[in-house]
């Protein structure tokens, strides 16, 4: 099929390599144009688009589609369809409308289930089992189309979001040239999506990542593996920030924020129970164990975390 893809980050990437391994005429890629990155800000293309120049596709970076002429060259394309995955941009209906049998979502969780920007974090911090990839046809609302395929993925009691990306960036990659071979064979089924259990994935604020030590243990675990390794949540100690990039349910109790143990592992109590910090990471440091952490930041039993 003559398809246009869109995507930008690293979740993307498989989608991209199986549809065009699976020899799709992938007429033109678009993902958000280079943004700034690492102590040089320098412009940086985002994973799309370094691999769709590996492959040698024409890639697209505009700022938005309110240009007239973006839109014309959307459709001058003469697309069978588009296949969206975390592009980041909202696409209007007339883009929606250009390709043949239009445009394709696959989105990671189970509509109407967190619809919007971070799906995978917040399944995780509300403590959902279950979480998956579903095809959906788009429509103008965010992330309200029909659903076409779908694949339902378990979500472990250690998985971060940085695991349970991969794990459904996987079977994205496969769900993906699976619906376009349905789609080619007219073999795809409209569902509508149900209008209860609406929940949407509001983006992850800079605030919202610093670790509430007064809240139940489950919850900061929750929170902590949620939000690992990107923003990461995050306490304060003597000025310094630190984030926490894994955690464990652990015994103990204590007023909340007190550290509990230090030897070799760094327990901390929390309003209900406590939590074990695994992995660490200072500003501007690599990530460290627990152990590797104490011996450098020197905290004790009885400090207390902020």
């Amino acid at each position: 099929m003559r398809l246009a893809f869109m995507g930008t980050p690293e979740f993307s990437v498989p989608v991209l390599a199986e549809l065009a391994a699976a020899g799709h005429d992938v007429a033109a890629v678009y993902t958000q144009p280079p943004r700034p990155s690492g102590r040089g800000h320098k412009l940086t293309p985002s994973p799309v688009h370094k691999l769709a120049e590996s492959f040698g596709l024409e890639v697209r970076t505009p700022e938005n589609f309110k240009a007239q002429e973006e839109r014309d060259a959307f459709r001058a394309l003469d697309l069978d369809v588009a296949v969206v995955v975390a592009y980041g941009l909202i696409l209007p209906q007339a883009v929606l409308d250009a390709p043949r049998l239009g445009c394709l979502n696959l989105h990671a969780s189970l509509l109407p289930r967190w619809r919007g920007a971070a799906p995978i974090q917040r399944a995780i911090m509300a403590g959902d089992k279950v979480t998956g990839v579903q095809v959906m046809k788009m429509e103008a609302g965010l992330d309200t189309g029909p659903i076409l395929l779908s694949e339902t993925v378990t979500i472990a009691d250690d998985d971060t979001a940085g695991s349970l990306h991969d794990k459904l960036s996987g079977v994205a990659a496969q769900l993906g040239p699976r619906a376009l071979a349905a789609l080619e064979r007219g073999a795809l089924t409209e569902t509508p999506q149900g209008g209860e259990g609406v929940v949407y994935a509001e983006k992850i604020s800079a605030a919202e990542a610093r670790i509430d030590w007064s809240r139940p243990a489950a919850d900061i675990d929750r929170h902590i593996r949620g939000l690992a390794p990107f923003p990461g949540a995050w306490f304060e100690r003597e000025g310094a920030r630190v984030k926490v990039l894994m955690s464990r349910l652990a015994e103990g109790s204590g007023a909340a924020g007190d550290i509990l143990d230090t030897d070799e592992k760094l327990v901390v109590a929390c309003g209900e129970g406590a939590v074990e910090l695994v992995a660490l990471q200072r500003a501007g440091k690599k990530a460290q164990t627990a152990g590797e952490f104490l011996r450098g930041f020197g905290l004790e039993i009885g400090a207390r975390l902020s």
